[in-house]
């Protein structure tokens, strides 16, 4: 249950909180979400357990981003459609100017020849991955069609 408190100040504490996790926060959706259910359940008691489980949940089957489908399911939870908007644009904020900052300074880096030279080489590390995707893909593939040839018929 959410405690008593001015809409105001709700909207601040979501602001503020998901703001934070969406800054501080690296490995993807379900790191963010399990950040938002010790922020939420666990210290603001702004909502149960089962309700920020259902919302995962649906979070997870919902097309697009897992962080941005919880915000948005969280945000109108705790304080209507102006909470959603809120949630939404403090999760989506901090990606946003992290990838402007760098896209503004990539033409300086990308005319360092160090800087080429390890792009570069990236760029062939993820070839190779991609290349031994494949290949494990593959094998496991013809490992389940030889499984499925010698499986006795049954009748």
């Amino acid at each position: 249950m959410m405690p008593q408190e001015s809409k105001a100040h709700r909207l601040w504490t979501l602001f503020s909180s998901m703001l934070l996790i969406s800054t501080f926060t690296f490995g993807g959706g379900f790191v963010i979400v399990s950040l938002m259910k010790k922020k939420f359940v666990d210290d603001l008691h702004y909502l149960t357990e089962e309700e920020m489980l259902d919302m995962t949940a649906l979070a997870q089957t919902a097309p697009g981003a897992i962080a941005v489908n919880g915000a948005i399911l969280v945000g109108r939870r705790i304080a209507g459609i102006s909470g959603l908007i809120v949630a939404v644009l403090a999760t989506i904020l901090p990606p946003i100017v992290i990838i402007s900052i760098i896209s503004m300074m990539y033409a300086a880096f990308a005319e360092n020849e160090w800087v080429r030279a390890v792009l570069t080489g990236m760029q062939s590390g993820v070839a190779a991955v991609i290349c031994l995707t494949l290949i494990a893909v593959l094998f496991v593939v013809s490992m389940l069609s030889l499984i499925h040839i010698s499986e006795p018929t049954r009748q």
